[in-house]
C-alpha cells in the first residue's frame, strides 16, 4: 500500500472515530451533538480543557477508552501526515537533482522547448529513431507528471527565459526545437537562443505565414508549418499513395527488411575519396543509393556507378537495418 492510500484510508478511519465519539457522548450522557463533538474533539486532542457538563463515571470510563483509542490514532495520523509531506519533498528535491546531473554530463544534446501535443510526439519520435539526449524545457506544471512517466529530461520553466537555457546548456547543445504555443513565443525563444549560441541549429515552429519570415529573420535555420505539412501529406496519399506508403515503412522503423537513413561520409572513412562501384555497397551489404547531398547542399539523385565519395557528403540510402549500421560503421567509424 503507498503512503498516500494510507494516508487518506486513515484519515478517514479519523473522522470515523471523532463520529462515533460524538454518538457515545450523545447516548451515555445525553449531550446535545454541539457538546459532544467539543468533548470529542478536545478528549481525542487531548488539550487539557475542562468537561463542558459534568461527566459520570460510565462516561468517564468512555473518555478514558476514547482518548487511548482514538488519541492514539490521532496522534499517528498527524505524523504520517508530516511524514508524507517531508518525505515528499525529500523525492521532489533528490529527483530534480538527479535530472540536472544527468543535464549537466550532456554534450551535443538536443533542447526540445515546448512539451505540448507537437512536442511530446517529437520527443517519442526522436526516441524510437536514433539514440538522441533530449532535454525538454517546459513551464506548464501540469505536464510535469507527464514528462516523469515519459522519461524525459526536463527543466520546468519558461523556456524564453535565459537561466532555463543556460540550465539545460545550450552552449553545448546541437539543436534547438522551438515548439511552443504561440508564434510570438516562439520568435522570442530563437532570438535568445541565438544570442546564447550563435552556432546552435535551431529549428521552429511556425503557427502562419507571416511568422515564418520573422522567425528566419531572428535567426531560426528552418522554419516549419504543422499545419502546411498536414495538407501537403494528406495531399500526397491522394496523388501517390504507393510512394507515400513506401516512404511510411521506410521512415517508421518498424520494419528491418526496408528503412532508409542517412549516413555522413567522414575523412577517416576507408570508402573516402572511392567510387560507387569499387565501394563495395550494393554487393557487401545489400544496400540502394538513393542519393549523394554535398557539402554545399547540392543533391545527386541516382549516382552513376562512377561517382566518388568525398568526405563530407551525406550518402542517402536504402535497405534492411542491421546492413545500414554496418555500412554508417564504416563511412563514420
Amino acid at each position: 500500500m503507498d503512503n498516500t492510500r494510507h494516508l487518506i484510508i486513515s484519515g478517514f478511519l479519523s473522522i470515523f472515530i471523532a463520529v462515533c465519539g460524538t454518538l457515545g457522548y450523545m447516548i451515555i450522557e445525553g449531550w446535545d451533538i454541539f457538546d459532544s463533538v467539543y468533548m470529542t474533539v478536545i478528549t481525542l486532542a487531548t488539550v487539557g480543557y475542562g468537561e463542558v457538563h459534568e461527566v459520570s463515571r460510565l462516561g468517564r470510563i468512555y473518555t478514558m477508552f476514547l482518548i487511548f483509542i482514538g488519541g492514539g490514532f490521532c496522534v499517528y495520523v498527524a505524523g504520517l501526515a508530516v511524514q508524507f509531506m517531508v518525505e515528499g519533498q525529500i523525492r521532489a528535491i533528490l529527483g530534480r537533482k538527479r535530472l540536472d546531473r544527468k543535464i549537466r554530463r550532456l554534450k551535443d544534446h538536443y533542447i526540445i522547448c515546448g512539451y505540448g501535443r507537437i512536442g511530446r510526439v517529437l520527443c517519442s519520435k526522436l526516441k524510437k529513431g536514433k539514440s538522441f539526449d533530449l532535454v525538454v524545457i517546459e513551464k506548464n506544471r501540469k505536464l510535469v507528471p507527464v514528462m516523469d512517466e515519459d522519461k524525459i529530461l526536463y527543466i520546468a520553466g519558461d523556456a524564453a527565459d535565459e537561466t532555463n537555457l543556460i540550465n539545460a546548456h545550450i552552449k553545448r547543445a546541437k539543436c534547438l526545437v522551438a515548439v511552443l504555443a504561440t508564434d510570438i513565443d516562439n520568435v522570442y525563444l530563437v532570438l535568445t537562443a541565438r544570442q546564447l549560441n550563435p552556432d546552435i541549429y535551431i529549428m521552429a515552429r511556425a503557427g502562419s505565414q507571416e511568422a515564418k519570415s520573422k522567425l528566419r529573420a531572428a535567426g531560426a535555420n528552418k522554419v516549419e508549418s504543422p499545419y502546411e505539412m498536414g495538407a501537403l501529406s494528406m495531399a500526397q496519399r491522394i496523388l501517390r499513395p504507393t510512394v507515400t506508403n513506401f516512404l511510411d515503412l521506410a521512415l517508421a522503423y518498424k520494419h528491418k527488411d526496408i528503412q532508409m537513413e542517412e549516413i555522413p561520409v567522414t575523412a577517416s572513412s576507408e570508402l573516402a575519396d572511392v567510387m560507387l562501384k569499387d565501394s563495395g555497397i550494393r554487393q557487401n551489404y545489400n544496400l540502394i543509393i538513393i542519393a549523394i547531398k554535398k557539402p554545399d547542399g547540392s543533391m545527386l539523385f541516382n549516382p552513376s556507378f562512377d561517382t566518388r565519395l568525398n568526405a563530407g557528403d551525406t550518402v542517402i540510402t536504402v535497405g534492411e537495418g542491421a546492413n545500414l549500421n554496418k555500412l554508417e560503421k564504416v563511412l563514420n567509424p
